[in-house]
């Protein structure tokens, strides 16, 4: 492998992780949106260099399933769920933007030195790729931990799934395996977009805190 070839694979692996950080920073659900979107097109950027520097044109399919999806579909639908719902378009953090962005570099820290210890022995591309995947994915269940809006944790999760895009394109996994996952990925979207609208209809919001004080009203 050259050096340009690997430093295109670190830097759009990078710029994941960048983007990551710029979700958890977002204060409103348009451009939250907006910027999965953007880290939907620097995925599919990354798995289609992975498929050129590993000579595995299935790879590609696998690019223009995630381009497709994520970056044009589901940010589409998410924009009409959003206007359609009427939902509030602030999103509104647990904890501050400061602590969310600290826990954050240490997931980050983390991932690198967990996965560089356990994929030791694997070449270094796919061991660097492979840390940088662990932090999209834990960044993503960092997001679901700490927003309030249903919206912004079904954002996370996608995100999370994102991570798990990336490692497998790092490792080249089969074809079958990645259109599983992806296809897996719609479904889940479908099923909690009904369940967005069911609980907006039935509690007139989708804020996690206000439909747990509900949960001890009933109590």
């Amino acid at each position: 492998m050259t050096g340009l070839s690997f430093d295109v694979s670190h830097l759009l692996a990078g710029a994941l992780v960048l983007v990551s950080f710029m979700l958890l920073y977002q204060t409103r659900l348009y451009a939250l949106l907006n910027v999965f979107a953007f880290q939907a097109v620097v995925l599919s950027l990354s798995v289609a260099w992975q498929a050129y520097v590993q000579d595995a044109p299935h790879l590609y399919i696998t690019a223009a399933i995630a381009f497709l999806f994520k970056a044009l579909i589901i940010p589409i639908a998410m924009h009409r769920i959003i206007a359609r719902l009427g939902i509030e378009r602030d999103v509104e953090n647990v904890v501050g933007i400061g602590p969310t962005m600290l826990a954050g570099l240490a997931l980050v820290a983390l991932s690198i030195v967990v996965m560089l210890r356990i994929a030791s022995e694997a070449d270094v591309l796919a061991r660097e790729d492979l840390a940088f995947a662990l932090s999209v994915i834990l960044l993503g269940l960092l997001m679901m931990v700490v927003r309030r809006n249903a919206v912004s944790m079904v954002v996370g999760f996608m995100s999370l799934e994102n991570g798990l895009i990336l490692a497998a394109g790092a490792k080249g996994m089969p074809l079958v395996v990645e259109i599983s996952v992806a296809f897996s990925v719609l479904v889940a979207f479908t099923v909690i977009g009904v369940f967005l609208f069911r609980i907006r209809d039935r509690f007139d919001t989708v804020d996690a805190q206000a439909l747990d004080r509900f949960q001890g009203d009933r109590q």
